[in-house]
C-alpha cells in the first residue's frame, strides 16, 4: 500500500512524522509519488495558533477528498486536544494523539477491518518518553534527534502543555546510540529538539549540558545546534564548560514573546526584560559572533502602546538576526482566553507589521556586522553551472559560496564580502 505524510508545525513534529514514515517502510509500506493518490494518508497536526487548527483540519479533509477510498490517520497535537472535533470530520479512520505512534502500522491494519480507530487518552499523567527514532534524516546535511517531551510551563496564551503533557526525557544513552548512527551515515550537523528542550533531564538526574557533551565526543558529529531555548537556562559556567567542545553552534532561539514586563508577568513568561538581556550579553560574551533568533506575540490582551514599544526596542537592543512575530490569537481553555481588553485585529496586524519592520531593519545591520569576517559554512546546495554553492554558518546565517567546485556536506572557510537581499555572499578562503 502507498502512503503520504503531511507535517504542519515544529521540528519535533517533523522528527515524529519521519520515524513513522519509517516505520510504515520497513513493514513493506510504500511512499506514493508526488502526483499519485495514495491508500494512506497520515495528517501530523498542529495546535499552537487557531490557523494551525484550521490548516490541520483542511489537510486531513483534502486527503480524504483525494482520494475517497483511502485510509486517513490524523495524529498529533491538535487530534490530542480536540479528538471529537477531528473525528467528527468526514473519513477519518485512525485517531493518534501525542503517543503511541509506534501502534501505526498495528491501527491501520485494524481499521481496514475493524472501522475507526481511536486511541487518543488523556496525556497529563503520562511519564513514558515514546521511543522513536530515525535512521536517516530528509535534510542530506543536518539530521535531528529529539531528547525531550512535554512543557509544564503552563504560559498563559498556550495549548502546548495540554497537547503533550508533562516533561519526559529520552535516556542519554538513547540519544547516544541515535546520534552516533547518524554520524556514521554522514551527518556533520544534528540539532537537538524538543517541546521544551531546556527541561531535558529533570526527571533523569541529567541536564542539557550532559547531553551536548556527550555527543560532542562524537568524531562524525562537527556542530550540534538545540532547538528554541528557555533563556533561563543560559549560564555562564555552563556555556563556558559546553563551548570547550568548539562543537556548539553559535546560534540560539531565545523564545521572548513580549519586551514588555507587564505583559511577560501576565504571559507568566518565568523572566523579565532585564533578566532576558542580561542572558544576551552572556551569550555574546561567550560567542562573539552569536546569532540569536527569537518569537514575539503582537497585540497580547492588555498590551498598551508602551507595552507595544517595549517589545519594538528589544529588537534592536538584543540585536536578533530574526525574529517570527505573531499576533495574538486565543486559544481554548488557556488563562490568556478568559483575559479582558482583548486588542482588535486592525491594532494586531497593525503592530505585528511594525514588529517585522523593525525585525527587518535590525536583520540587515546583524548581517552587516558579517562582512568581512571568515566563517565556517556547512555546504547544503551545489550549483556547479551556476558556480555557486549555499549553506549556512555556525551562527545561521545562509550563504553563497562564490566557487568553480563545491561539495554538499563539506564545512568551508568563507571570507563574506556582500549582501544579496537576506544572504551573505563570499568566496572560499585560499
Amino acid at each position: 500500500m502507498r502512503f503520504k505524510t503531511h507535517t504542519l508545525g515544529c521540528k519535533v513534529n517533523q522528527y515524529e512524522t519521519q520515524a513513522m514514515e519509517e516505520i510504515l517502510s520497513a513493514q513493506g509500506y510504500t511512499r506514493a509519488g508526488d502526483e499519485e493518490a495514495a491508500d494512506i494518508y497520515i495528517i501530523n497536526t498542529c495546535t499552537v495558533t487557531a490557523l494551525a487548527d484550521s490548516k490541520s483540519r483542511q489537510y486531513i479533509q483534502r486527503s480524504h477528498r483525494e482520494n475517497p477510498e483511502a485510509l486517513v490517520v490524523a495524529v498529533g497535537c491538535y487530534v490530542q486536544v480536540k479528538p471529537e472535533e477531528v473525528a467528527a470530520l468526514p473519513g477519518v479512520d485512525v485517531l493518534i494523539g501525542t503517543k503511541d505512534r509506534h501502534r501505526l502500522v498495528e491501527l491501520i491494519e485494524k481499521a481496514k477491518t475493524e472501522g475507526v480507530q481511536n486511541i487518543v487518552e488523556n496525556i497529563q499523567n503520562y511519564k513514558q518518553f515514546d521511543g522513536l527514532d530515525i535512521e536517516e534524516a530528509n535534510e542530506h546535511t543536518r539530521a535531528y534527534i529529539k531528547i525531550q517531551d512535554g512543557c509544564d510551563r503552563y504560559c498563559s496564551y498556550c495549548k502546548i502543555p495540554y497537547a503533550r503533557g508533562p516533561v519526559r526525557s529520552r535516556t542519554l544513552e538513547d540519544i547516544i546510540h541515535e546520534a552516533k548512527r547518524l554520524g556514521q551515515r554522514g551527518y556533520k550537523e544534528l540539532v537537538l529538539t524538543g517541546i521544551h528542550v531546556a527541561s531535558y533531564g529533570r526527571d533523569l538526574g541529567k541536564d542539557l549540558k550532559d547531553v551536548i557533551l556527550e555527543v560532542a565526543k562524537i568524531p562524525e558529529i562537527k556542530r550540534i545546534r538545540t532547538s528554541s531555548m528557555d533563556p533561563m537556562w543560559i549560564h555562564r559556567e555552563r556555556l563556558q564548560e559546553i563551548s570547550q567542545s568548539g562543537k556548539l553552534c553559535d546560534h540560539f532561539h531565545l523564545s521572548l514573546q513580549s519586551g514588555s514586563n507587564t505583559v511577560l508577568k501576565n504571559m507568566r513568561r518565568p523572566y523579565t526584560r532585564e533578566q532576558f538581556l542580561e542572558k544576551v550579553h552572556i551569550l555574546r560574551e561567550t560567542f562573539p559572533n552569536v546569532g540569536l533568533t527569537t518569537d514575539l506575540i503582537a497585540g497580547f490582551p492588555g498590551e498598551r502602546q508602551e507595552d507595544f514599544e517595549d517589545s519594538l526596542k528589544i529588537i534592536g537592543e538584543a540585536g536578533f538576526a530574526r525574529v517570527h512575530v505573531f499576533p495574538y490569537s486565543d486559544r481554548e481553555g488557556t488563562a490568556a482566553e478568559k483575559m479582558k481588553n482583548k486588542i482588535p485585529k486592525k491594532i494586531k496586524q497593525e503592530r505585528a507589521k511594525k514588529l517585522r519592520e523593525e525585525s527587518a531593519r535590525i536583520q540587515q545591520r546583524e548581517e552587516e556586522k558579517m562582512l568581512g569576517k571568515t566563517l565556517d559554512v556547512l555546504i547544503e546546495e551545489s550549483f556547479l553551472e551556476e558556480k555557486v554553492s549555499y549553506g549556512y554558518t555556525t551562527n545561521y546565517f545562509r550563504v553563497k559560496v562564490l566557487q568553480k567546485k563545491m561539495l554538499e556536506n563539506q564545512i568551508r572557510r568563507v571570507k563574506i564580502k556582500s549582501i544579496e537581499g537576506s544572504i551573505l555572499v563570499g568566496k572560499e578562503e585560499e
